[in-house]
Order: structure tokens, then sequence, then C-alpha cells
């Protein structure tokens, strides 16, 4: 079992505090869901954890390595943006050649979700299509914590209940964070629950819990 340690992360911009000592464990094998309003920061979060931009203070750690820099974080930690981030032209079975180690090539290869977009290069898919195959890249990575930032954005019910499915398949030896805001989707996949609010990371045990922090209106 793998883990990783997120620890004392805040961030300001000028005078302002965003984030506000952060702390968070997930470890191989568990899924963390981490909920929180438009503009809670949850993206800047991801952004720190996977090392694309610098907290104010920041300590995160794999196992005994205190990860500095990006090249750490390699094969380590896998994050799932919300903007596009794949390059054009190059068909969609290399990239899986590119993010994906042998056993997994295999695994997403043979996906139904994924074989219709195999010889198609990523700037001739749709939005919804290429979130697809983003999200699935990413979790069939190196990695084993997996970061994944709205990956239900514009895909339909009956793709959202097959991509969760994967999910927590793949949990079974790989750790995940998760953020969408389709929070039914995300409760019901994950094994702890976390709200970003006003720069805090609460942990969250029930619906009360989220509509006391005003989250969820009193009558869902």
């Amino acid at each position: 079992m793998s883990k990783l340690h997120i620890d004392s992360i805040t961030k300001s911009f000028g005078k302002k505090d965003i984030l506000k000592d952060v702390y968070l464990i997930c470890e191989t094998g568990t899924v963390c869901g981490i909920l929180g309003r438009n503009g809670s920061r949850k993206s800047t979060l991801f952004q720190i954890i996977f090392g694309t931009i610098k907290g104010s203070t920041q300590y995160i750690k794999f196992n005994d390595t205190i990860l500095k820099n990006q090249f750490d974080r390699k094969n380590r930690i896998a994050y799932l943006p919300q903007h596009f981030l794949l390059p054009k032209n190059i068909k969609i079975k290399n990239l899986i050649d590119l993010f994906c180690d042998k056993e997994n090539i295999k695994k997403i290869s043979d996906l139904e979700l994924i074989k219709p977009f195999l010889n198609e290069a990523s700037n001739t898919l749709s939005g919804g299509e290429l979130r697809i195959v983003e999200t699935l890249l990413i979790i069939y990575s190196k990695a084993e914590f997996i970061l994944l930032d709205e990956p239900f954005h514009s895909l339909s019910p009956k793709i959202v209940t097959e991509i969760k499915t994967i999910i927590k398949q793949q949990s079974v030896t790989k750790g995940f964070i998760i953020s969408d805001h389709q929070y039914h989707d995300v409760l019901e996949i994950s094994d702890t629950i976390f709200l970003l609010s006003d720069g805090h990371l609460k942990s969250i045990k029930d619906l009360t819990e989220l509509k006391r922090f005003n989250y969820l209106p009193t009558i869902i």
C-alpha cells in the first residue's frame, strides 16, 4: 500500500489567503472525494498536489519521499485538469503507448468506451469524446495516485456510470482524489468525502454536514 501525504498547503494571492493549512491523506485502495462551490479553489489545490503551481507553503510526500518538483511526481501522480491536455494530430492508440505501461495498454485498448476513437486524432473528437479519452488515459496511466478534476463534465449519465465503475475497479491498486460538481456521483464512489470551503478542507461524514456547511440546500 502506498500513501500520499498532503499537509500544510497554503496559497495566497496578494493579501488574500485562498487555501489555509489544507491536510489530506490518500492511500492506494481508496477514493477521496472533494466537493466545493465554484471558486473554492479545488483546481488550485489539485495543481499544487500535482506540482504545476507552488503553494505558499506545502508538504507533499509519497511514502517516504518528499515531492519537491515535477520530476519527483513522475509515475507517482497523474492529473486530469479541466482544460484539454492531449496534443493534436496524434492518434489515440499512439497516446495510449505514451501514457500507459504494457499491462494497462491492453486493458484500456479493450474498453468499449475507447475503441471507437483508437484510430482518431484528438483534434477530430468532440468535447465529450475527448473528455472520455483523457479521463481513461489518466486513470490507466503509470501513476499510483490519480487526480481527477471534473471528469464527468459534459458526459451522458450512461458514460458517467461506466467511468465510475472503472474508477472503483482501478482503485483496488491506485489512490484517487476526485472532484466534480455532480456531487451525487462523487459521493457514490468515494470512501471519504471532504468539502473545500473558505480555504479549509473539512472532513464530511454525510449529507447533513454538507447542508450544515451550506453546500447543499436544506431540502434536496
